[in-house]
């Protein structure tokens, strides 16, 4: 689409202009060199060297014939060129770029004897440029890096999460090995020494685990405390203050594995807490849970007077939510809803792929 308005620019000024001195060749040259802007982001550098290549051409054209004008409106294009180089261009690519086109730029006003007005107003213009880029760069840069820092957090939450539940299973294991191998008299050499390697086995692991995750932990003595689930979000309804939080569970939701039933609980808290602080008068919110063969739906939804359609950025917290349920396979959006209000669904795998 930008390549096509610049085209169409190109063609508008040879019939605007049609007795500029070299006006056809000019614009042919031009609408030659837009299509460069369909690389400007995958090759800033390259397609910076070629555009203000081209707009150096002109200007030598213009220092040899001493035209007074050679220039042309369409070959402003290149300026999206400098905006890119900026905005996605490397270190490398950017210390070799600048200072070419510095020179095309000094060329450009020296051929057309520039006064003073117009060297200060273009280094300004093209100052201001890269400038605007390095913002928005910089900006996406630390959102990036914000993103990236929610990911890591949820996948040490996820490592925690992962560890106190197996940790929890392979220590009623260690249990039930050693209770085996007091009872097991009646039979000590068939069964006394299954029973002392499945304990060794699972103290092993522990151990094991514990390592592993020391360093994602700071509580590392802090006795293991049972993970919340689905069946704990009964604890979040109430009648009061406003708004009142009303629960269901659909289907059976005892046998989920360990991270999904843990995810979908903290989704719903997280979402919950979202709804309390930023929805607008809400006079009802409903946390569903919903278990089919193969999947889980959470769906979080609040009566207030959010706009149909309107357009939020995500906070952290959906971020987090987010990265949650991809993490786990599962797919997450949030919105207004049609009916005003805001919904939150979550769609978790039963069975969380290795």
């Amino acid at each position: 689409m930008l390549v096509g308005a610049f085209e169409a620019a190109a063609v508008l000024e040879v019939l605007v202009r049609p007795a500029a001195p070299g006006q056809p060749w000019v614009t042919l040259l031009a609408m030659a060199v837009v299509p460069a802007l369909l690389w400007r982001r995958s090759h800033p550098l390259a397609t910076s060297l070629v555009g203000f290549g081209a707009a150096g051409v002109l200007a030598a054209i213009q220092l040899v014939t001493g035209t007074a004008e050679l220039g042309s409106s369409a070959m402003m294009f290149i300026l999206v060129l400098l905006y890119s180089l900026a905005r996605w261009g490397s270190g490398r690519e950017i210390v070799i770029g600048m200072p070419w086109v510095a020179a095309v730029v000094a060329l450009g006003m020296y051929a057309a004897d520039a006064g003073p007005a117009d060297l200060i107003g273009g280094t300004l213009l093209l100052l201001l440029i890269a400038t605007a880029a390095a913002v928005v760069r910089s900006r996406a840069d630390l959102w990036q890096r914000q993103r990236e820092e929610i990911r890591t957090q949820e996948r040490l939450a996820l490592a925690r999460e992962l560890h106190d539940t197996v940790a929890h299973h392979v220590s009623a294991i260690a249990v039930q090995a050693q209770a085996g191998t007091v009872v097991a008299g009646s039979q000590p050499d068939q069964v006394a020494p299954l029973l002392a390697m499945i304990e060794d086995e699972a103290k092993r692991t522990l151990a094991e685990m514990r390592a592993m995750v020391r360093v994602l932990r700071e509580d590392d003595d802090e006795a293991y405390a049972p993970l919340p689930g689905v069946r704990d979000l009964v604890t979040l309804s109430r009648s009061g203050p406003p708004p009142p939080v009303e629960v269901s569970l659909t289907g059976d939701v005892s046998d989920l594995p360990g991270p999904v039933d843990t995810a979908l609980y903290r989704m719903a808290q997280e979402a919950l807490t979202n709804c309390l602080r930023h929805a607008r008068v809400p006079t009802l919110v409903t946390i569903a849970v919903t278990r089919t063969a193969d999947q889980v739906r959470l769906r979080v939804t609040d009566d207030g007077q959010a706009q149909p359609g309107a357009s939020v950025k995500p906070g952290f917290g959906l971020t987090g939510m987010a990265e949650r349920a991809h993490l786990l396979g599962g797919t997450f959006t949030a919105g207004p809803a049609l009916i005003g209000g805001w919904v939150v669904e979550a769609v978790l795998p039963v069975e969380v792929s290795p």
